[in-house]
């Protein structure tokens, strides 16, 4: 049984700025208190002062904000652009490598077809999918 993951020879991956990837379903944007702080000074404000316009609690955990139709809080609808591109957490820096997102042949397809970059594009090597997936557990 071979020790290498089904994806060892990489997979294409290109962001399209679709933007679907920060609209539409609800979900949660797990942030830390160090993206928090990279957010506030980023967008000028305290962090007590970010925390109250763009985060929520859920559970022991935070989470960005949505907009009522499930967009990202930082999501412009008109560019169809991030807000805090620079600043963005892990969770969006990682995409589309999440564990649950690569755990299966049939996984990785569901993600292709939610996500118009994912399956084309320049191959990311397997190692660099690894270290992708090992910063956030989505």
């Amino acid at each position: 049984m071979s020790t290498q993951p089904w994806y060892h020879d990489g997979l294409k991956f290109q962001c399209l700025g679709c933007g679907r990837c920060c609209t539409g379903q609800p979900g949660y944007v797990w942030v830390t208190r160090r993206e928090i702080e990279i957010l506030a000074a980023t967008l000028q404000l305290d962090v007590a002062e970010l925390e109250r316009r763009f985060v929520r609690c859920a559970g022991r955990r935070k989470s960005l904000l949505e907009l009522p139709n499930g967009d990202c809080t930082f999501y412009d609808g008109t560019s169809r652009r991030c807000t805090v591109y620079a600043a963005r957490p892990a969770q969006c820096r990682t995409w589309p490598f999440w564990v649950s997102n690569v755990r299966t042949p049939r996984a990785w397809e569901a993600t292709c077809a939610a996500c118009p970059g994912s399956g084309r594009g320049p191959t990311i090597p397997s190692d660099q999918i690894e270290a992708r997936m090992a910063v956030v557990r989505v």
